[in-house]
């Protein structure tokens, strides 16, 4: 006797019709929950993808087995659950992009392509000197997911890396720092770049201590949150020219138009793209196509991150 089909909740149409083939062991609704939930019980729900937090609370009117969120990141995510739910990022989706782009903002940030683009929008050629990636110190902070695809695309710059988790432990490469070390670590850093998540440990990891604690001319770059980092001191060390900054993200977010931040030639800014990129469909489609076949067999999803 075949189990029966899982009923699956998607905010549009796109995220279905990327699943190739369609699970036979599911049916699908579209519910970008925006309103009450049609029904009562959906076995497995996926919200929208930029504004998830804005509607989990349309959670309370609806029985779900898993709600399977588009993105990697749960900061906030768990005061606005129901009790009794089961929740799981988005972790194998964004890791590539994110890395991809961090990446391009140090060799932007490096080699002075927002010098250059500035100049050419004004029709003169202005050749300058700039740091190399190359032979630089990377300070990866973070070694989830976004820190090890980040150090994979790096290692063939020919750079030194040094990685920070939260605790200290040793691989095939080496020590894996703790976050107790960076002190020490930072001022050995040319280059800094931030994917921790954001926590109650990690909130204003990046703040004025840390900031002093990089040398002269350093580079921190930021694609986890926001509120990582403490904006008033990079806005100080910025200004001041002693620290390049590269950030995806911001606090607040989105950056107010005018801020201080965007007028510093030595800060480059990106609107939170980590993620948004041609990628993320099929990765996500790939990702949900899993969880639909673990629960039809009776297995646990993958990717559980919070239990109310």
């Amino acid at each position: 006797m075949s189990s029966p089909r899982l009923l699956v909740s998607v905010p549009d149409g796109r995220l279905r019709d990327a699943l190739d083939p369609l699970p036979a062991n599911a049916e699908f609704m579209e519910w970008d929950m925006t309103s009450a939930a049609p029904l009562d019980a959906i076995d497995i729900v996926v919200p929208p993808y930029l504004t998830m937090l804005k509607v989990l609370h349309r959670l309370a009117d609806v029985r779900t087995r898993l709600v399977q969120s588009q993105s990697i990141g749960y900061d906030g995510v768990a005061a606005l659950l129901p009790p009794g739910v089961v929740f799981a990022n988005a972790a194998t989706v964004h890791e590539t992009s994110a890395a991809e782009l961090a990446v391009g903002l140090i060799l932007a940030s490096q080699r002075g392509i927002p010098e250059f683009v500035r100049a050419s929008d004004h029709g003169r050629w202005a050749p300058s000197w700039h740091e190399s990636l190359a032979d630089r110190t990377v300070v990866l902070v973070g070694y989830g997911g976004v820190g090890q695809a980040i150090e994979e695309r790096l290692r063939p710059f020919e750079v030194r890396i040094v990685r920070v988790a939260r605790t200290e432990r040793s691989d095939e490469r080496g020590t894996v720092y703790a976050t107790s070390a960076l002190p020490t670590l930072l001022a050995e850093a040319d280059i800094v770049v931030v994917s921790v998540p954001l926590n109650e440990e990690t909130t204003h990891l990046v703040d004025d201590a840390f900031l002093s604690s990089m040398r002269q001319g350093a580079l921190l770059v930021n694609v986890a949150r926001g509120g990582v980092a403490d904006t008033a001191a990079m806005l100080r060390h910025a200004a001041a020219k002693r620290l390049r900054l590269a950030l995806d993200v911001t606090d607040p977010e989105p950056l107010p138009d005018g801020h201080p931040l965007f007028a510093l030639p030595n800060v480059l800014i990106t609107p939170h793209v980590g993620g948004a990129t041609s990628a993320m469909l099929p990765r996500m489609a790939r990702l949900l196509g899993e969880q639909i076949a673990r629960m039809a067999r009776g297995d646990e999803p993958r990717n559980i991150v919070i239990r109310t």
